[in-house]
């Protein structure tokens, strides 16, 4: 295939645009502006939770804040690294109680334009609604806020000199500017503000920057019908539950990627059944989201449960079409999974095309947001 067709056949199953050149930043009303490439749009802000710089700075202090947990002792930042890009290299974190969460710290790059939140659970549909769980939630704890700690946590966050102005600022509308609602919003607006586009691959489909052959060969079997990764990580942020400012339908799928098959019938582990745990439909058995792939070279383990400890041993699991797990309580053939997706098929890559395969996906690692001050702790200086 030649380069020209190899690119027109890449930026088609993307669903890129044809222009490979920044775009002008799109600057909203209160003086936000995206500055994004031209082949990535706009995500999907609420109406009433708009961005601005303020308000990020803000969401800044609070995700690197201790004092937002009920024990003092845990910030969102605990289990979201930036030098992980935002993950935090657990196959399962702790919380600030000392228990496992059951799955895996999912990575906030890019999270502005997930249709759906966490692994596994199509209702939540935005940030704000995100941020509950890891603030509220008991199965298991995490930041723990309850009830009964909530005015102590209120009242430790007002005794800061920094945050009483910050939020009268980024919330100028509010009687009471410094709530746990504000909180969450200011949280949210910083997530959404970790935006990750700058990728050697990203500068590739501008014209400022080259892949290398093996990186080339990757691309081509991600792109293509061999390897048919991009059927789920086609998009341009290479997952497929995508929703930005020109969405008009929007697609939630979740997929049974052969994991486990624990009982020859197509059982997973409980309590991390999928989208099963909502639906309670059999079909739905083992189907999680399929996360984002940029900077997949930095956020291992993988897998819902992180049961998969290199990037190298996910691609071989794809090439059998699924895994085989020989020992223990977990023991049985996911390749044979009733419920596994039907693009889930052995493949059989041989050596060099996984390694060309491995290749290309580093190339999607964007060495900015693992650096950049922007999404850095703020507190490192002043506490």
């Amino acid at each position: 295939m030649s380069g020209t067709r190899l690119r027109a056949g890449i930026v088609g199953l993307s669903a890129l645009v044809s222009a490979l050149v920044l775009a002008p930043p799109s600057v909203l009303a209160d003086g936000w502006a995206w500055g994004l490439p031209s082949h990535v749009p706009e995500p999907r802000v609420p109406a009433d939770n708009p961005m601005s710089e303020t308000k990020v700075e803000l969401g800044r202090r609070l995700f690197y804040d201790t004092r937002l947990s009920g024990n003092g002792t845990m910030a969102c930042a605990s289990c979201h690294l930036q030098s992980r890009a935002f993950t935090d290299g657990r196959a399962r974190s702790p919380g600030s109680t000392g228990g496992l969460t059951h799955r895996s710290a999912q990575g906030l790059a890019n999270s502005a334009w997930n249709a759906t939140y966490t692994w596994a659970n199509p209702a939540l549909v935005s940030l704000e609604r995100q941020m509950e769980v890891p603030l509220f939630g008991d199965d298991p704890v995490e930041m723990g806020v309850t009830d009964a700690n909530r005015p102590v946590i209120l009242e430790r966050l007002r005794n800061e000199p920094i945050y009483p102005p910050l939020f009268r600022a980024a919330f100028p509308d509010e009687a009471e500017p410094l709530t746990m609602a504000t909180v969450i919003k200011a949280i949210a607006a910083f997530q959404r503000s970790i935006v990750s586009v700058d990728s050697r691959y990203d500068r590739y489909l501008q014209g400022k920057a080259s892949l290398s052959d093996a990186e080339t060969r990757g691309m081509a079997l991600f792109f293509g019908e061999r390897a048919e990764c991009h059927h789920c990580h086609g998009s341009f942020n290479f997952n497929d539950q995508v929703v930005h400012v020109g969405s008009r339908e929007v697609e939630t799928p979740f997929h049974n990627t052969g994991l486990y098959n624990i009982d020859g019938a197509g059982g997973f582990p409980f309590p991390n059944r999928g989208l099963f745990e909502f639906t309670a439909n059999p079909a739905d058995m083992g189907a999680f989201r399929a996360p984002s792939l940029r900077n997949v070279a930095v956020t291992a383990p993988y897998m819902h449960d992180g049961g998969v400890a290199t990037l190298a041993e996910v691609i071989d699991l794809y090439s059998d079409g699924g895994r085989r797990v020989t020992t223990g309580p977990h023991k049985g053939d996911g390749r044979l999974n009733p419920h596994k997706s039907g693009l889930i098929a052995r493949i059989g890559l041989t050596p060099t095309e996984k390694r060309d395969l491995l290749a290309f996906l580093g190339a999607l690692t964007d060495d900015g947001l693992l650096t950049n001050p922007r999404w850095s702790n703020p507190w490192t200086a002043t506490r």
